[in-house]
């Protein structure tokens, strides 16, 4: 397989017209395509770190650029770079061939840049409509035409194939919704070059499928497509230029019809590896039995989000309850947890009820949640590292009126240590680090509370696949001490990796459960999932 495809070769004028009935253009194309904007030699630093190291990177007009790359590789210090969030502390950016400097976001946007940013930027107490249009109002004789905001928010929001009505407030939209709120914005620039930052990350398939579709209608069009996943197949299936970051520099480029899954995971880690396999654990007693319960939609609270269910997990065990979005994963852990009410059956931990119990006593108790968005719900983003990884333990340092701050230091320095956080210490702001080290402080948090039950919703989004398997190693480590684990997720491959058991959900009910041995097929047929062969 040939590595050395140069994606800054150019010679044509090919706009990629006519593309959209196929994800991958004829390779000549692609060698020729016009560069629409470039980075030379583009360096970032914060103070002592050097976050991009002399980086060389084109963006070809029609085309979809995949920038691949672990957590902390410099993804999107370059991205913020691009598209006028940050300027570069040196090196040179050109647009159609004349240097461009953007001084911010708006500069970058009327220069035809937009980006979806990984992390949600949404306002939640604004509607949907002042969230799209927010900083470009459409404006009348009379002020603001709101009339004409939502007619094309709704619009834009139908060619996602998204039925969400304008006025509603963001914050009462799941999060797969937020997500396409933020796609939507983006889209309704009319931009030249679109950089996409995870776009997928809290994404159904369904959704990703029209996603995808609106992807290439736009390269059909004309548009430039930066795309950064860490779902590497599903970013396979629509790269045309493939670019790999590591450590601050490029280390191989390549067009689409050179590479395969293989050679990015060799290429952003160095070797090949899985996420696991089930450890050898024999079982404990029942840590955490869920009898006959039932969760109400928050919307209408005549309909059970999660309907008369049943689930014991005994002390190792881990189980990974899979289901597409809607399935009712998240309301079920969060009922759990005493974030949500139960309007039917009960919840114990051993002999003990939960009935009535605040969140910080299930904490107290031996409980502790992962949620799904770690930004809202997971951390303290004024805080530091070492805060938000003792917050929940905070009790345990505390006598009378007085705290220990050694004792509070030896945790924060322990548990990262355990959960392998790279930061330069307790002290470093959590908005320092990336999704994955983010991601791996909130577990850390939950972990030093010395929990016997813990539960994991969607624990991989947005991070790479290298902190994906230390997370994975490190439940699978502590599932041997008797720590009973249960994780949810929508992405298939992730079952099949350290869960002892697989329990499949569907419109809130258990559909199926499975061993370890199972198949891919068979999960996603239980899910109501169809499966492509």
């Amino acid at each position: 397989m040939s590595t050395g495809a140069d994606p800054n070769a150019q010679g044509g004028d090919e706009d990629g017209a006519g593309r959209a009935s196929s994800p991958v253009p004829r390779e000549a194309d692609l060698r020729t395509g016009e560069v629409v904007l470039k980075a030379t030699d583009v360096v970032k630093t914060y103070g002592v770190t050097r976050a991009l190291k002399g980086v060389a990177f084109s963006i070809h007009r029609g085309q979809v650029t995949t920038l691949f790359g672990e957590n902390g590789a410099g993804k999107s210090t370059l991205m913020k770079i691009l598209s006028g969030v940050e300027q570069p502390t040196s090196g040179e950016l050109t647009l159609f061939g004349e240097p461009v400097s953007f001084t911010d976001t708006v500069d970058a946007r009327e220069h035809g840049v937009s980006i979806i940013h990984q992390e949600l930027s949404l306002a939640p107490n604004l509607s949907v409509r002042d969230n799209i249009f927010m900083g470009r109002e459409i404006t009348g004789p009379t002020g603001v035409d709101y009339a004409e905001e939502a007619k094309q928010a709704k619009a834009v929001l139908e060619e996602l194939g998204e039925d969400i009505d304008p006025l509603t407030k963001v914050a009462d939209l799941r999060l797969g919704q937020q997500q396409v709120v933020e796609i939507a914005r983006a889209l309704s620039v009319d931009a030249r070059i679109l950089i996409m930052d995870e776009p997928t990350s809290a994404l159904s398939a369904s959704e990703v499928e029209v996603l995808f579709k609106v992807i290439h209608d736009l390269t059909a069009r004309g548009v430039s497509i930066v795309y950064i996943s860490h779902h590497l197949e599903e970013a396979l299936e629509i790269t045309d230029h493939a670019v790999v970051l590591r450590d601050g520099s490029i280390t191989a480029t390549a067009v689409a019809a050179d590479i395969d899954l293989e050679w990015v995971v060799r290429a952003m880690v160095g070797e090949g590896f899985d996420l696991g396999s089930p450890p050898d654990v024999e079982f404990g007693d029942v840590a955490l039995s869920i009898q006959d319960v039932s969760v109400a939609d928050v919307e209408n609270r005549e309909r059970s989000v999660v309907d008369r269910l049943s689930l014991d997990v005994r002390a190792g065990e881990i189980v990974c309850i899979y289901g597409l979005m809607g399935a009712g994963r998240t309301e079920l852990l969060e009922a759990v947890a005493g974030r949500v009410p139960l309007t039917r059956g009960r919840v114990l931990m051993g002999d003990r009820d939960l009935a009535g119990m605040s969140i910080a006593e299930r904490i107290d108790l031996g409980l502790g949640l992962v949620p799904e968005d770690r930004q809202r719900d997971g951390l303290v983003q004024t805080m530091t590292v070492g805060t938000n990884m003792s917050l929940a333990s905070i009790g345990s340092f505390v006598k009378g009126l007085f705290m220990s701050s050694r004792r509070e230091v030896d945790l924060v320095t322990e548990s990262i240590q355990t959960v392998h956080v790279k930061a330069s210490g307790g002290s470093a702001p959590i908005g320092s680090l990336s999704g994955g080290n983010q991601q791996k402080v909130v577990i850390g948090k939950m972990l030093a509370t010395q929990p016997d039950v813990i539960l994991l919703d969607e624990p991989s989004r947005g991070i790479d696949i290298g902190a994906k398997a230390e997370v994975f190693k490190l439940l699978a480590e502590r599932a041997e001490q008797g720590l009973a684990v249960i994780y949810s997720t929508s992405e298939v491959g992730e079952c099949l990796s350290i869960a002892h058991r697989i329990v499949v959900m569907s419109r809130g009910r258990i559909s199926a459960e499975f061993g370890a041995d199972t198949t891919k097929e068979k999960i996603m047929a239980a899910s109501g999932e169809a499966v492509i062969a």
